[in-house]
């Protein structure tokens, strides 16, 4: 390798344009570049619109992180549609787009950094891993490919292995099997009612079944993956990973003080809730939060707001389309399984916080998978 060996690692950041791939991706790019990356972090223009609106921000997320010393540049691209398009309700529509147009709009957006870069020529391409595209853009820029689940470990695994799903009769059958799944590599017996509903849909042909198939091929050909998870948590799904390609949990990913980030993450208005929840006993308020882009009906925003009202219990609600009843709600804020829900959140808090230390294992494979990715860079002589 020339004299470019003593330079920092310059990495090109794409998340996926939804909520919950981005608000890791963001803490991702700052965690990278306080361990002295350069970070160029792309975000689609509808993304970046929906987040300067709701926080009223100026032209750069990442305007106060440099200011920190934060290596971090930043640009947008088109997902193919105009900012006026209505992505949720428009759903198919735009998650066909995401398949099959957005990854020509960000290919030019890498072309354009990498050529024009001189001194910091970017090294490695770390992207969401639902894009299809990853690996053929890779390879194009001679970027090392690193694949980045925002999930827990067992749904990668589970989307991973799909095809031992099919072969099995567990999914894509004329009529799948419904008795324990136990053939998974790493991932304990999971009844087929516990799979996510991608996996339990009869019709396959829908657009989120052919990203999967192709985001899920694409994977097994990154370089390395990291995972938004803690070893401990899933150790046993995680070692399995690893026996297939270099796999690093390195969750969670955010900083201390996650809620004060100096980076604008939410797609919407932010509510302050502190006063009321100071104002409720320990361990009493009911969070509700089904994401923030499934659609609900009005029947089923109803019940689940009956529901709510009947239980009495205290509660803050980010909406999504679950249903929830009066006996679900009680079961899980009072009695003994609301008593085994609190006990078994206070570990993993005690797990996620152990991990995140300075000899956590988080921190621990997060310095591991920067080590190997300098390798790598180095053994592509870029």
């Amino acid at each position: 390798m020339d004299s470019s060996s003593n330079q920092k690692p310059h990495a090109i950041l794409v998340p996926y344009p939804l909520q919950g791939h981005v608000i890791p991706a963001v803490h991702l790019a700052m965690k990278l570049a306080s361990q002295g990356f350069t970070i160029t972090f792309i975000n689609t223009k509808s993304i970046h619109h929906q987040i300067t609106k709701s926080a009223n921000g100026n032209d750069d997320l990442f305007t106060e992180a440099r200011k920190s010393g934060l290596d971090i540049r930043y640009k947008t691209v088109s997902d193919g549609f105009p900012l006026n398009f209505d992505r949720s309700l428009n759903h198919d529509q735009f998650m066909e787009g995401l398949l099959h147009v957005c990854s020509a709009h960000v290919d030019d957006a890498i072309g354009d950094v990498v050529g024009s870069s001189t001194n910091d020529k970017p090294s490695c391409l770390i992207a969401d891993t639902f894009f299809v595209w990853c690996s053929v853009v890779a390879e194009k820029y001679n970027l090392v490919y690193v694949s980045f689940w925002t999930e827990p470990a067992l749904v990668f695994s589970l989307y991973y292995h799909v095809d031992l799903l099919k072969r099995h009769g567990h999914f894509a059958a004329i009529d799948n099997r419904e008795d324990t799944i136990d053939y998974i590599p790493g991932v304990q017996a999971i009844e087929p009612k516990d799979l996510m509903s991608y996996l339990q849909a009869t019709n396959i042909n829908q657009v989120e079944h052919r990203i999967i198939f192709k985001a899920f091929t694409d994977v097994k050909k990154a370089d390395f993956v990291i995972l938004n998870t803690v070893h401990e948590l899933e150790p046993s799904t995680i070692s399995a990973l690893q026996e297939k390609q270099p796999t690093f949990p390195i969750g969670p990913i955010f900083p201390n003080g996650f809620t004060k980030s100096v980076v604008a993450t939410s797609l919407w208005s932010e509510s302050d809730c502190v006063t009321f929840l100071d104002s409720k006993p320990n361990g009493s308020v009911l969070y509700l939060s089904f994401g923030s882009y499934a659609h609900a009906s009005k029947n089923v925003i109803a019940e689940i707001a009956h529901g709510l009202l009947l239980s009495g219990v205290n509660f803050i609600w980010v909406l999504r389309p679950d249903i929830e009843v009066k006996e679900k709600i009680n079961g899980v804020v009072g009695g003994k399984l609301g008593d085994e829900l609190r006990k078994n959140v206070k570990k993993v808090k005690e797990i996620t916080e152990n991990a995140l230390s300075k000899d956590g294992s988080s921190e621990k494979n997060l310095d591991q998978f920067i080590n190997n990715l300098k390798v790598k860079i180095q053994e592509k002589g870029i």
